[in-house]
Formats: C-alpha cells, sequence, structure tokens
C-alpha cells in the first residue's frame, strides 16, 4: 500500500502538477510570470518548456527597458515572440534599436504586434531599425512620439508590407507625404489613428479613403482642419464600423451626408466642445436612413446645429443605440 502511495504520488508531481502550472500561467501578467522561474529549478524547467507563455514581452512603463529588451531578446525562449509592448517605457532609444538589429534580427522574425506609444527617444532612425527586423509586422503604434516624421513612416512601408492597424495618434510632424504612403502600400489596413496629426489635410485623407478600402476604424479626433471635401470619397469605405470626429469644427451637413453611405456605422463621434455649427437634424434624418440598424453608439453633444439631440429623440433614429457619450 506505501509503494502504491509513493507511485501515485509520483505521478502526480510528474504529470498533473505541470499541466495544472501551465493552466495557472497562462492567466498570469508576464511579471508575474518572470517572477515564477525564479522560485525553484524545476518551476523554471516546467514553464521554459510552453513556448506559449513566451510569445509577448510587457515592458510598459519600465525603467531601462531598452536593455531589458536586448536582454528578453537573447533568451532562447524569446525567439519566436509575436508582440512586444514598450508602452511609456523609460530609457529606451534608437541605440537600443540599432543593437537589436545587430544582434537579435532571429528573435523577431514572428513578430506581429509592436507598440512603441510614448517612446520619446525613439526617432525615425530607430523605426527604421526595428522595422526591418519585423517583416510579419501587422500591428504598429507609435502614438505621441514627436520625433516621428515622414521619413520613419517611408522605412514603415519598406520594411512592413502587412500592417493592418496602425496608431499615429500625437505624431505632429506626419503630413501628407506619410498618408500618401500608407495609401499607396497597406490597401488591406483595418484600423487608422490620425489624432492631432495637425499637418494632414483633406487631399491625403482623400487618398487613404480611395485606396484603403477596407478601413474598418478610422479615429480623426480632434482635427479641426479637415473640411467636408475630405469626406466627399469616404463613402467607398463600405467595411467601415468606427469613426471618431471629435473636434470637427469644419464639418457640415455636406460632409455628413457623404458619410451617411457608410451602411455599417456602428459608432459616431461628433461630439465638439467648441461647438460643431454646420451639422443640423437634416444629416441625422440621413444617417439614420442607412445606419439605422447598425449604429450602437452616437455622441453629438457639443452639435449646436441639431436641436433633437436628446436621448429619445435619437433613439427614435437609431432605435439600436446603448452609448450617447463617446469622450468624458
Amino acid at each position: 500500500m506505501e509503494g502504491e502511495g509513493e507511485e501515485q504520488t509520483s505521478i502526480w508531481n510528474k504529470e498533473t502538477v505541470p499541466k495544472v502550472m501551465k493552466i495557472v500561467s497562462t492567466r498570469l501578467a508576464q511579471r508575474d510570470l518572470i517572477s515564477l522561474l525564479l522560485l525553484s529549478p524545476w518551476i523554471h524547467r516546467t514553464l521554459i518548456s510552453y513556448p506559449s507563455l513566451w510569445l509577448s514581452i510587457d515592458l510598459r512603463e519600465m525603467n531601462n527597458a531598452g536593455d531589458r529588451l536586448i536582454a528578453a531578446l537573447s533568451l532562447p525562449r524569446y525567439q519566436h515572440v509575436k508582440q512586444i509592448s514598450l508602452e511609456f517605457a523609460q530609457d529606451i532609444d534608437d541605440d537600443h534599436l540599432e543593437v537589436i538589429k545587430s544582434k537579435c534580427l532571429g528573435s523577431l522574425q514572428d513578430l506581429e504586434s509592436l507598440n512603441l506609444n510614448g517612446c520619446q527617444k525613439i526617432s525615425d532612425k530607430g523605426i527604421e531599425a526595428i522595422t526591418s527586423c519585423c517583416l510579419k509586422l501587422k500591428v504598429f503604434s507609435i502614438y505621441w512620439n514627436v520625433r516621428a516624421a515622414d521619413e520613419g513612416v517611408k522605412h514603415l512601408v519598406k520594411n512592413c508590407k502587412y500592417i493592418v492597424d496602425l496608431n499615429f495618434s500625437g505624431c505632429k510632424h506626419l503630413s501628407d507625404k506619410s498618408l500618401q504612403l500608407v495609401a499607396d502600400n497597406y490597401p488591406e489596413l483595418e484600423s487608422l489613428n490620425l489624432t492631432r496629426c495637425v499637418k494632414m489635410t483633406d487631399s491625403g485623407l482623400q487618398q487613404v479613403f480611395v485606396k484603403c478600402s477596407f478601413l474598418q476604424s478610422l479615429n480623426l479626433y480632434a482635427l479641426s482642419s479637415f473640411t467636408d471635401e475630405a469626406y466627399k470619397k469616404i463613402s467607398v469605405l463600405s467595411h467601415l464600423k468606427f469613426l471618431d470626429l471629435c473636434g470637427a469644427q469644419n464639418l457640415s451637413d455636406d460632409g455628413l451626408s457623404c458619410i451617411a453611405k457608410c451602411k455599417k456605422l456602428v459608432s459616431l463621434n461628433l461630439t465638439c466642445l467648441f461647438g460643431i455649427v454646420g451639422v443640423t437634424d437634416k444629416c441625422l434624418e440621413a444617417l439614420s436612413k442607412s445606419c439605422a440598424n447598425t449604429m450602437t453608439t452616437l455622441d453629438v453633444n457639443g452639435c449646436i446645429g441639431i436641436k433633437r439631440r436628446s436621448r429619445d429623440d435619437l433613439l427614435k433614429l437609431f432605435p439600436y443605440l446603448r452609448c450617447f457619450k463617446v469622450h468624458s
């Protein structure tokens, strides 16, 4: 009996415990997972044996992020990493990305998502270095990068051919040249965020509409420079579901009537702190004719030209509305 008990315990340790650890580990944050590695050599070996646990590197808001990233990419367990987040990480610059290009090139061959949001020390030079390593990249985000310019986007489109999700929010030096590059190289783009890209104009945006017909999400938050002229060709975006025009002070019924032709719209934000004068009840009626059965989010706060904008009024036009305020 004693021998049987020892045998069962051995089976439990060898088979059941590793299975339980794998299930639990998939639910842990990566930083907690790394802490587990330090508990014992056995736990270390067990966790390392599961490749699926090491497909992402999360260095968000961490200090010494550049050195940490280089060290991580030098480890065998990260040889097939698919996602890297450096959002608001500290101490990472172009030099770190140049080192990665020269020493860790093979580790990024499967990378699909790269988040460089708030990494203010990275310029076009760094973008060139890192994008040359990840040819399978699909998602690229550089929110609030005031050093990135059109040259960086040129490197991006040259190196990464499969991008479907781009976030340029706050990149104030990007111009219509960047939009042209995006339009010419990413016909299957699905999501584009141009928040506060103040150098962009109607003609640049129209290029995106004409050539990126698979767009599903478009964020034009805080861009008062775009006029009705920009939206004349938006109807070709037959897959568009999410459109943020918060702050579009030059938008009028003419522009919104063109937007109304996007029949799959689910979310539309028209709010404006200073008021959108040109949008009236007339355009909402046109929007209702095409999007009444799809629209679940509509924010018209600040559209002072719309008189019938109470919750009840909007529900008469869009019966499936669930959200009436996008930005608090």
